[in-house]
């Protein structure tokens, strides 16, 4: 099987996680490797079979097929496009780029030049996640009536950090939350309406939010939350992943593995106030230590491109998450609650 030459732009702290899942497939090799500052990308190259190492993406069109970009968000989009002129397939870390219209140009590119391109928001691809999915899918504990997401994680910044500046293009919500409207509107469907609230409080060196909860309503009468902070100290929650559903709570709790069901309310008879809600059954677990599990979505990417398949979270897709949440953003500055009707995935 001729495997997929991939490079690897931008070698912060995720990629070289990213490299050593990638290896695990075996119809990809990582040819060449990428960062502004060489040592970064010497480090990254040390998990790999001699790669190509540069300081200069636009050196690299000759070695790769296709290119994994994780820049800092501003430089999304001139990298990307680069690529896509040169016919190499995108493969792009959330969030596809910091404009509608940056978001556009770059997919109407791709098409033009044939190229795949892809939003890297690996929880779609989690396992524990898709069998959350499969689970709602399959009817057994009816419709969803509530979903509700909580991550957290400490997200400091210095002088020198991009993170703390306008080339994040936007708070928390816009750069983190991304993966979790994506997910609301994977599991919830098309939305009705929602609200956003952030804060600064807690984390000084962001210059947009740092903590922020959003609330959606979908067509199905579904309700839709995502509490986030990149302040915390640590606690026991971690990430956790809720749906309660007509006859019973599905549950993937990050840190444990664990995929739960939470369902004895069905055993108890009418008239009974309280259910036992430590009762659980376990009917998934991850196989191996907590990681960001990105070599699934990076099999799904090379899928697509090696048997022309459209990806799941493609650059429209991705496009109308980040609409969502601009117009949430939009509404929040007036302490309006933002019509979302037709900004589904399906529309």
């Amino acid at each position: 099987m001729e495997k997929l030459k991939l490079g690897l732009i931008g070698c912060g702290g995720m990629m070289k996680r990213h490299a050593e899942g990638i290896q695990m497939l075996d119809n990809v090799e990582i040819t060449a490797v990428c960062d502004i500052k060489r040592e970064l990308a010497e480090d990254v190259a040390t998990v790999l079979n001699n790669p190509h190492v540069t300081t200069d993406y636009t050196t690299m069109a000759d070695y790769v097929d296709a290119v994994l970009i994780a820049l800092p968000h501003h430089l999304h989009y001139p990298c990307g496009m680069f690529f896509a002129k040169n016919k190499k397939h995108v493969l792009m870390e959330k969030p596809l780029c910091n404009t509608e219209a940056e978001c556009l140009s770059l997919i109407k590119t791709c098409e033009e030049n044939s190229v795949v391109l892809m939003c890297a928001y690996p929880v779609r691809y989690w396992q524990g996640i898709k069998k959350l999915k499969e689970m709602v899918d399959s009817g057994e504990y009816g419709k969803i009536m509530q979903m509700s997401v909580w991550t957290e994680q400490l997200t400091l910044a210095n002088d020198q950090d991009w993170k703390g500046t306008a080339c994040l293009g936007g708070g928390q919500f816009f750069s983190h939350g991304c993966h979790y409207v994506d997910l609301l509107l994977w599991f919830c469907g098309k939305p009705l309406a929602g609200t956003h609230f952030g804060t600064t409080v807690g984390t000084p060196w962001l210059l947009g939010e740092g903590t922020s909860v959003l609330t959606m309503k979908f067509e199905n009468g579904a309700l839709g939350y995502h509490g986030a902070t990149w302040g915390a100290r640590g606690t026991e929650r971690g990430n956790n992943f809720q749906i309660i559903m007509e006859k019973g709570t599905l549950e993937f709790e990050l840190r444990s593995g664990e995929v739960r069901v939470y369902d004895s309310l069905n055993e108890h008879k009418p008239g009974d106030v309280e259910a036992d809600s430590h009762s659980y059954r376990v009917v998934w677990k991850r196989d191996g230590a907590m990681s960001k599990e990105t070599q699934h979505e990076v099999a799904h990417f090379v899928d697509c491109v090696k048997n022309n398949k459209k990806p799941m979270t493609d650059g429209y897709s991705a496009l109308k998450g980040l609409q969502i949440i601009w117009k949430l953003y939009d509404s929040e500055k007036f302490g309006l609650i933002a019509d979302l009707r037709g900004m589904g995935l399906e529309d």
